[in-house]
């Protein structure tokens, strides 16, 4: 079954929807929770709530590529999991690849004038621009939350090759802030 008529079975409200994403995005639903959340009990908490989110959600909304909507639900999902997590002090070390780009930005938010949307907007962009060694592994690890030896072993490049990767990447983007106006 296709996409297409996965989105056609929530349309018609037919709980075989819900077994047929769970079947095809299930795994890499459930590989980014736990990249961020580390815990298996937390992740597939965290996917089944994305899973009645999108059941929820379509209708109306009826999404141009299954596969992202569904996974930006879950690793939404699971970021407000380890949120909750992180106020009650379970997991303090949870969000290294966060803190990774914190020195982008000063206070570790953005300035009120330039909205959640228009920065990830801003950072599509930049991504454009780069090779698809850099796109892929910056996407990896603050996307997917992959940590750095699952990345290295996923393109086989060594350890220190990604690290050297993301510290470049990271600087060229606080370059690219910079000169679109975004103040550092």
């Amino acid at each position: 079954m296709d996409d297409k008529d996965i989105i056609d079975l929530y349309f018609d409200r037919n709980e075989q929807a819900i077994r047929e994403t769970a079947e095809r995005y299930g795994g890499l639903c459930g590989s980014i929770a736990y990249n961020i959340l580390g815990s298996r009990e937390d992740a597939e908490e965290s996917v089944n709530d994305a899973y009645f989110a999108v059941w929820n959600a379509i209708p109306p909304a009826k999404p141009d590529s299954l596969k992202a909507f569904v996974c930006k639900i879950a690793r939404n999902m699971a970021l407000k999991r380890l949120e909750f997590n992180t106020a009650k002090k379970r997991m303090p070390n949870a969000i290294v690849p966060f803190s990774e780009l914190e020195e982008m930005i000063s206070d570790g938010s953005p300035p009120p004038d330039v909205s959640d949307e228009e920065l990830g907007k801003l950072i599509g962009v930049f991504l454009k621009t780069q090779s698809a060694d850099a796109r892929c592994v910056f996407v990896r690890r603050y996307w997917y939350f992959d940590k750095v030896s699952d990345i290295a072993k996923r393109y086989s490049f060594g350890e220190s090759k990604v690290k050297s990767l993301l510290s470049r990447t990271r600087s060229r983007l606080k370059k690219f802030l910079i000169t679109e106006g975004y103040n550092i």
